[in-house]
C-alpha cells in the first residue's frame, strides 16, 4: 500500500479537470452555464481521435473554480445509450449506485453559501436533495440534464493525521478480507468483516470479548462518551482509536448518540471484534464473540 522507495515523489497540484459524455448538448449547456453560472472557456471541435471507429465531436469546459474545469464530450450524430434514457428526471438521491458513484462535488465555503446555492437551486426549478451529513463534509445534491449528480458541499472539519492512519487500516483491513475470501472461492459482501478484521490490526489493545475501536475524531466521539455511562464498559483513550471493552452485550441508539444516518450507518468504522446482532435506522446491539 505503500510507494516504491526506488521511485521519487511526486506531488499533483489539485484537479484540472472532470469529464463526461453527454448527448444533450443544448441543455447541458444551459445548465453548466445560465443555470450553475459558470463559464465556458473552451471548447474543442475534432474529426474524430484517430481510430475510425471514433465520432467527430466537441470537447467544451466550463470553469468549475481555482482553475479548474468540467468538460463534456458531445459525440456528433450519436444516439444517447438506453441506460441512460431517463435518468434525468430521477430524484437526487442514489438509486443506482454504480452510476452515482460517478460525481462532481465542489467545494462552499460555509453553512450558510451551502443553504445559498440550495435556495437558488430550488428557485430555478430544481429538485434538491436534503442536506447530508458523511462525517468530515455537509452536502447538498441535484441532477443534471443527464441524470449525473452534481454535489454542493461544505467542510465541517480538516482532516488530519488520525483520519490518514485509521484510512490506511482501512483498506488494508478490506485489501487483507477480500484476498481471503478469493482464496476460499468466495465474495466480501458485508462490511461486518472488514470491520472484523480491522479491529484484529488492532487487538494488541483489550482481551475483553467484545471490543469496539473507536477513531478519535469528534464524529464518534458520542459513542465514546455514552459506552462510557454504561455499567461493565471500559474505555481506553488513545491516540488514533479509542478502545471499548464489555463482557456483555452493548446497545446504542441512534437519536441518543444524536447522529445523522449518514454517521450512524458508520457507526462501527473503527473495526469490532464482536457479532453485530441486529443494526437498523435506530438502533444497534452488538454481543461479544464466544470464548
Amino acid at each position: 500500500m505503500s510507494t516504491s522507495p526506488n521511485l521519487p515523489r511526486l506531488v499533483l497540484r489539485g484537479v484540472d479537470h472532470t469529464a463526461r459524455p453527454t448527448w444533450k448538448l443544448q441543455e447541458t449547456l444551459h445548465f453548466y452555464r445560465d443555470v450553475l453560472g459558470l463559464p465556458l472557456v473552451h471548447v474543442i471541435s475534432a474529426r474524430g481521435w484517430g481510430p475510425a471507429t471514433h465520432p467527430d465531436f466537441l470537447h467544451f469546459f466550463f470553469d468549475s473554480g481555482n482553475g479548474s474545469t468540467i468538460a463534456f464530450f458531445y459525440y456528433l450524430g450519436e444516439d444517447e445509450p438506453a441506460t441512460l434514457q431517463g435518468r434525468a428526471g430521477r430524484a437526487p438521491w442514489p438509486e443506482d449506485h454504480v452510476f452515482d458513484a460517478t460525481h462532481t462535488a465542489w467545494l462552499v465555503d460555509s453553512a450558510e453559501e451551502l443553504q445559498a446555492w440550495r435556495q437558488r437551486l430550488e428557485q430555478l426549478g430544481l429538485e434538491v436533495s436534503v442536506a447530508t451529513t458523511h462525517e468530515v463534509i455537509e452536502s447538498v445534491y441535484v441532477r443534471d440534464p443527464n441524470g449525473y449528480f452534481i454535489e454542493f458541499t461544505r467542510k465541517l472539519r480538516p482532516l488530519g493525521e488520525v483520519d490518514a492512519t485509521d484510512a490506511e487500516l482501512t483498506l488494508r483491513a478490506a485489501v487483507d478480507a477480500e484476498h481471503d475470501a478469493r482464496s476460499q472461492g468466495r465474495r466480501v459482501r458485508h462490511i461486518d468483516e472488514v470491520w472484523a478484521r480491522k479491529a484484529s490490526l488492532l487487538s494488541s489493545a483489550g482481551r475483553a470479548p467484545l471490543r469496539i475501536h473507536v477513531p478519535a475524531v469528534p464524529e464518534f466521539a458520542a459513542l465514546v462518551e455514552a459506552a462510557r455511562g454504561r455499567p461493565g464498559c471500559r474505555v481506553t483513550p488513545g491516540p488514533t482509536h479509542h478502545l471499548i471493552e464489555s463482557e456483555q452485550p452493548l446497545e446504542f441508539g441512534r437519536r441518543e448518540l444524536g447522529l445523522k444516518p449518514a454517521v450512524w450507518w458508520g457507526l462501527f468504522t473503527g473495526g469490532v471484534h464482536g457479532s453485530i446482532e441486529s443494526y437498523d435506522r435506530d438502533r444497534v446491539r452488538i454481543a461479544p464473540l464466544p470464548a
